[in-house]
């Protein structure tokens, strides 16, 4: 299972970085090299918890995120996802490259540390819930979690990525990345709507979770 986390975080991070510095059309760009910086060293921390205290959740997490039974509009949002999680990418490398954007530092600092919350609240997600799942599915055993983030919001690990799209826009200095992470983010609370149908159904105790937690991704708005 390491060599698996090697070899997908390698994998990862080797596609991200060639996305923004192929795009970017050079090397220099020092915020690009702390963005990956910071993602490898949190990505890494919050993989090597899991492997301690939730070995079974990150194999999990590990597994190919295209299954057989898995939904067929499950199937669809991640492949559209993953599509645009790296044309969002090279949009940033190209806002780079032209100069388009102007966001001050204190807004890029802002944003490492909106990087940063975002990991904690997948932190605090997987803590609280192993049957956290990169599909849709209810899996054998599965309860109902209302502790920890999930007292908030139902799908915190969903707040959790518009932080990141958020934090990562920020912290590469590109308001036409922060454009496109809303984007992103809509697909996110369009999946958070199916995965509830889903859930309604099949999960028991689901729906009185959900008249007691009212929001799915914002506390207090949505």
């Amino acid at each position: 299972m390491i060599t698996k986390l090697v070899f997908e975080e390698t994998v990862l991070m080797v596609v991200m970085a060639a996305a923004l510095f192929a795009s970017a059309g050079t090397f220099d760009w020092p915020a690009a090299w702390l963005f990956l910086g910071e993602f490898a060293v949190l990505s890494l921390a919050v993989a090597a918890w899991m492997a301690r205290y939730d070995p079974a959740l990150l194999a999990e997490r590990l597994s190919s995120p295209i299954q057989a039974n898995q939904k067929a509009w499950d199937r669809l949002f991640i492949i559209c996802v993953g599509l645009g999680f790296v044309g969002w990418l090279v949009l940033m490398g190209l806002d780079a490259r032209f100069q388009w954007s102007r966001v001050p530092t204190w807004a890029q600092v802002a944003g490492a540390a909106g990087l940063a919350a975002a990991f904690a609240v997948a932190w605090a997600t997987f803590r609280e819930n192993g049957y956290a799942a990169a599909v849709v599915k209810v899996q054998a055993g599965q309860t109902v979690i209302d502790t920890g983030p999930y007292r908030l919001v139902r799908h915190p690990l969903y707040f959790g990525a518009m932080l990141f799209f958020a934090g990562t826009a920020l912290m590469l200095g590109s308001w036409w990345g922060l454009a496109g992470g809303l984007l992103l983010t809509l697909l996110v609370a369009v999946r958070a709507v199916g995965e509830e149908q889903v859930l309604r159904r099949e999960l028991a105790g689901y729906e009185d979770y959900a008249a007691r937690v009212r929001y799915r991704l914002v506390p207090g708005v949505w």
